[in-house]
């Protein structure tokens, strides 16, 4: 099983600390679908030092989300090891994850994230500070490199080790690549290689099956699930299942996806209130209801909803559409077979 300094994880699936998207309403559901670790999303240092109120909410963690790492980002030596501190002392987290995979514009621009590609010896540096300044376990997730000519993950990774760093996770892509093309499972392999330390591979795992590839041929002891668990904590699930067992459980009826996204909806409205809620729930009912036929129109009505009872509303009767839809479906098919 995967273990990360003195904290053991029952399995080798994370959730991925992906921005404005893991919120402890979130990370709860992807824990109860058996997720090893969750990891909220990146909080900047400075942000934290300088007591920011957002930001310092984005710090609390439910104790039912443990094992849970808690990620920061920054360039300043000086403001991430206090950032850091704060994580340390002042937190519910097991981990303090530095994110040096972060490709936008705003966060390299500020010599953050992704920027430390370029700088093994920055790297070094940053990490050893951290380490040497908090009890709990220091963690980092970095892509592969910059671009194509400034491939540096092995430097990189074994920088992290050096440091004191308790494990490095790997998406295979570069930054310049974004989230597009095809994530170099490769050099995520010669990073495994080279390091003793855990690595945790991520990129292009959107399948069960795929995780287990991942793990065959890279040899990483978890595997980080992003994109394909929005709107789908089943994948997580699914993905459990099958490593451990062989079993490729179906996938969940609309009923059941309807009713974890109200689930859902209903802790963001705990968490930070109807009105905000809300507008933030709508992009997740649309991960929800990708690929269901008719939801496009739902998109819409979803667009338009500004309370928890409307929305709820909007889900119920979609779900109830498909399931009709299904059996008419099934029917037609099955009376066709019969004549």
């Amino acid at each position: 099983m995967l273990k990360i300094g003195d904290i053991h994880m029952k399995n080798q699936v994370v959730l991925a600390p992906m921005a404005g998207v893991c919120n402890p309403a979130f990370r709860l559901i992807a824990k109860e679908f058996g997720a090893g670790l969750v990891c909220a999303e990146m909080v900047s240092d400075k942000a934290i030092v300088h007591k920011n109120e957002q930001s310092l909410k984005m710090l609390y963690v439910d104790e039912r989300e443990k094992p849970l790492s808690l990620q920061i980002f920054g360039g300043n030596k000086d403001t991430l090891v206090e950032a850091a501190k704060v994580v340390d002392k002042q937190t519910n987290a097991d981990i303090i994850d530095i994110n040096m995979g972060c490709p936008v514009p705003k966060i390299t621009k500020c010599d953050a994230g992704a920027r430390w590609l370029l700088e093994p010896n920055k790297i070094y540096e940053m990490v050893s500070y951290v380490v040497e300044a908090v009890d709990k376990p220091v963690t980092v997730k970095m892509r592969i490199g910059w671009d194509e000519d400034h491939i540096f993950a092995v430097e990189n990774a074994k920088a992290v080790e050096r440091a004191g760093g308790k494990a490095v996770a790997v998406h295979g892509r570069t930054r310049v690549q974004m989230y597009e093309g095809t994530a170099n499972w490769d050099i995520i392999k010669d990073v495994k290689d080279a390091v003793s330390i855990p690595v945790i591979g991520n990129g292009d795992v959107k399948t069960p099956e795929d995780a287990k590839r991942m793990i065959d041929t890279t040899g990483v002891d978890g595997v980080m699930i992003g994109r394909a668990a929005l709107g789908n904590p089943w994948m997580l699930y699914r993905t459990i299942r099958y490593l451990e067992t062989g079993e490729n459980i179906p996938e969940p009826s609309y009923k059941e996806k309807m009713e974890v996204c109200i689930l859902h909806m209903d802790r963001l409205v705990a968490l930070k209130g109807e009105s905000v809620a809300i507008r933030e729930m709508r992009k997740h009912a649309a991960w929800y209801i990708k690929g269901m036929q008719g939801a496009a129109r739902v998109r819409d009505i979803i667009n338009s909803t500004t309370t928890r009872d409307a929305l709820a509303e909007a889900l119920y009767s979609f779900a109830e559409e498909q399931d009709d839809d299904n059996f008419v479906k099934s029917y037609t098919k099955s009376t066709a077979v019969a004549q």
